[in-house]
C-alpha cells in the first residue's frame, strides 16, 4: 500500500457543479496517481491554471489535510441547497492503493450520510467494501471502458485492474447498494478494436449506465464516419438499458446528427 506523501489545505470544499448529470462534488485530492493518458480532462485543467506543471506532479496525489473541518463549517451553510455530492469529477476517491485517501474518503461519505445528504462515487480503484455500510441511497460506480488488460495498462497506467474493478462494484450490488457504470471515454476501433456488447454483458447488474464519446484526442476524428459510431453505440446502450429496466445518461455531445453526404 501507498500513502501520500504531501497534503495541502483549502479554504473551501464543497460546491455546485456544472457538469450535466452532477449537483455537488468535493475534491478533496490534488491530482491523481492514476495517470489516464486518454489524455485526462481534470490534469489538463489543473496544469491550465497552474496547480500542477507537468504530469509527473499530476500523479503525485496531495490530500486536503484540513477536508473534514470545511465540511463541518460548509455542511450547515450549504445542506439545504444541496440534493447530493459526487466524489469526484477531477480526482479519484478510491485511488489505487492509497489506504490514507480511502480512509478519508470514507469519512466523507460518512460525514455527509450523517447530514442526510446522499453521496454518489466514481472511482478506478478498488470500491471497498466498508462503503456498504453507509446509506443505502449512495450510489457507487467505476469507469469501464475495456475488459482489455493491455488497453488500460497503455490508457490508465497506474489505475485498478478492470477485473478487480468490477468485482468490487459487484460485491457492493450484492449487499442490495445502489450501483452505476461510466461507460467513458469510449474509444473508437482505430483506437481499439473489441466487443462492446461484452463489456455491457460484464455490467448487467448495475441500476445505471452513462455513456460518453473519447474527447481530446485527435485519433477519434481520425476514424472513418465516427459520429455515426458513436450514435449507433448510444443507441445499443439505451437498448440494453431499456430492455433490462435500467437507468441511463447518455453525455452531451455524444450522440449527433447524421451529416448529409455528397453524391
Amino acid at each position: 500500500m501507498k500513502k501520500t506523501k504531501n497534503q495541502i489545505t483549502r479554504k473551501t470544499l464543497l460546491y455546485k457543479t456544472g457538469v450535466e448529470y452532477g449537483d455537488w462534488t468535493i475534491n478533496h485530492v490534488q491530482g491523481c496517481s492514476h495517470g489516464c493518458l486518454y489524455p485526462c480532462y481534470a490534469f489538463l485543467m489543473a496544469k491550465r491554471f497552474g496547480k500542477v506543471h507537468e504530469y509527473t506532479d499530476w500523479i503525485k496525489p496531495c490530500i486536503v489535510s484540513n477536508a473534514l473541518e470545511l465540511l463541518d463549517k460548509e455542511i450547515p451553510k450549504y445542506k439545504d441547497k444541496i440534493e447530493s455530492v459526487h466524489l469526484c469529477f477531477s480526482t479519484d476517491p478510491f485511488m489505487y492503493l492509497y489506504d490514507d485517501i480511502k480512509d478519508m474518503s470514507l469519512k466523507i461519505i460518512q460525514k455527509l450520510n450523517d447530514n442526510n445528504i446522499r453521496c454518489t462515487v466514481l472511482s478506478k480503484g478498488i470500491l471497498p467494501v466498508e462503503l456498504s455500510d453507509l446509506h443505502k441511497r449512495n450510489e457507487y460506480g467505476i469507469t469501464l471502458i475495456s475488459l482489455d488488460e493491455k488497453f488500460r495498462k497503455k490508457t490508465e497506467p497506474f489505475a485498478s485492474p478492470y477485473d478487480a474493478r468490477i468485482s468490487s462494484l459487484l460485491q457492493l450490488h450484492q449487499k442490495g447498494c445502489k450501483t452505476w457504470v461510466s461507460i467513458e471515454p469510449y474509444p473508437t476501433p482505430n483506437i481499439i478494436e473489441q466487443d462492446f456488447d461484452a463489456i455491457l454483458s460484464k455490467v448487467a447488474f448495475v441500476d445505471k449506465i452513462i455513456f460518453g464519446r473519447m474527447n481530446y484526442n485527435s485519433q477519434v476524428t481520425q476514424y472513418y464516419d465516427y459520429k455515426e459510431y458513436y450514435n449507433e453505440l448510444s443507441q445499443r446502450v439505451i437498448d440494453f438499458c431499456e430492455d433490462r429496466g435500467i437507468e441511463y445518461h447518455i453525455k452531451d455531445g455524444t450522440i449527433t446528427e447524421r451529416e448529409r453526404k455528397r453524391a
